[in-house]
């Protein structure tokens, strides 16, 4: 990104919003939460070696492996995904979830031996007043359940990430008390839930606020995490604020896929925070990774998807495409990357695409021939105009070239 031209040419109102100076890290939970949508499959343990790999490649710090005690398939994936980090020497972090039951824990234990890695434990449980009348559950059991559930797993030298679902629908004096008890158990993080996506991002601030505070008065070193949902189609920017608020981690599936509507996109987690200025390295391979997981768990990506739908970079319209094509002309790809768009396709492996319409002008038309090494006659860029101006749709390469 050139910061420069960024600054000469386009005023950042962004810029005037306080930004806290602090890293952040990512968990990817696309192979564990994002395979509990209804409307996926779960692909073969070679294609999550491959999506692995790419995580790597991205610089995400965490990966969720599955949910080795719900199953033999299960546990089989997860200690092949565990031996592929041990055996390469990855840089990212496992993890697997599991309810405070010991025969949940102990599955997750024997994989991390068998790797010979570490491996964090996502010990869950409700917290809302709402889950406890519907599961009949009291919070002196809760208690009792989640501190054995968290001595088990540190007797099983299992980093611990203790996580209450539906965090932001429950009291504050219920959280108070298991998060405290948590961290008086010696949890390297705690994890706040937004599992109904409840939250609005003042919300997940206030959250977020809260917890940081409690973990203050411990004096303890704990990291908090923020796992988001998209059912009212917050999920990003309440990760954002949560972060903001102190979150280390932020969790995310891609493409969003998930139970019900889904998690908060890891993808356009990774591609704000990159245009925020909070990370800097290269996310070419992004693009890949989507599409890779839409083909794993065949869900198709929405064609209007941000940075990554088949429209997200493509105009038809007349004064658009002007404008792109013009600093085509000029050979400066940064300018026609951003001189429409709030996204530079080329820092996420993607490209500026003109195509011909009912609402396209002669430069649409002339650049999709020059561009494709034919010669923009003044017959031919009529009669296509012509045919487009006429059509109910963007006209194909097939149908222009029969023009042609």
């Amino acid at each position: 990104m050139d910061a420069s031209r960024t600054g000469e040419l386009i005023y950042d109102w962004n810029r005037e919003i306080p930004q806290n100076g602090r890293a952040v890290e990512f968990d990817d939970e696309t192979l564990r939460d994002g395979l509990q949508s209804p409307s996926v499959r779960n692909p073969p343990v070679e294609e999550k070696l491959r999506l692995l790999h790419l995580m790597e490649e991205l610089r995400i710090d965490c990966a969720d492996l599955g949910l080795p005690g719900a199953g033999p398939r299960a546990r089989a994936d997860v200690l092949a995904l565990a031996t592929e980090i041990a055996r390469n020497r990855m840089r990212i972090l496992p993890d697997c979830a599991a309810r405070t039951h010991i025969p949940d824990i102990l599955p997750v234990a024997e994989v991390s031996q068998a790797a010979g890695i570490p491996i964090e434990v996502s010990l869950f449980i409700g917290s809302s007043q709402i889950r406890r009348v519907a599961e009949d559950w009291d919070l002196a059991d809760m208690l009792k359940r989640s501190t054995e559930a968290i001595r088990f797993a540190k007797q099983h030298r299992l980093p611990v990430m203790y996580v209450t679902e539906d965090t932001t629908r429950a009291h504050p004096d219920v959280l108070e008390a298991l998060y405290g008890a948590a961290i008086a158990e010696g949890v390297e993080r705690v994890c706040l839930a937004d599992t109904t996506g409840h939250a609005t991002p003042e919300g997940a601030r206030r959250l977020t606020t809260f917890i940081r505070e409690l973990v203050r008065r411990s004096g303890r070193d704990v990291k908090i995490d923020w796992h988001g949902h998209m059912d009212r189609g917050l999920g990003v920017l309440n990760s954002i604020a949560a972060w903001d608020a102190g979150a280390d981690r932020l969790h995310g599936t891609a493409l969003g896929v998930g139970e019900r509507v889904g998690n908060t996109p890891i993808d356009l987690l990774l591609v704000n925070f990159r245009l925020m200025g909070v990370i800097t390295h290269s996310l070419l391979k992004l693009t890949d990774y989507v599409n890779l997981v839409s083909r794993a768990v065949g869900i198709p990506i929405p064609i209007n998807y941000p940075v990554f739908g088949k429209d997200a970079f493509e105009t038809a319209t007349g004064v658009h495409a002007s404008a792109v094509v013009k600093a085509l002309k000029k050979g400066d790809l940064w300018l026609a990357n951003r001189v429409y768009s709030a996204v530079p396709a080329d820092e996420f492996g993607r490209s500026q695409v003109i195509s011909v319409g009912p609402m396209s002008g002669r430069s649409n038309v002339t650049w999709w021939l020059e561009s494709r090494a034919l010669e923009a006659t003044e017959d031919r860029v009529k009669r296509i105009l012509e045919a487009s101006k006429r059509s109910d749709h963007i006209l194909s390469e097939q149908e222009i070239r029969a023009l042609v």
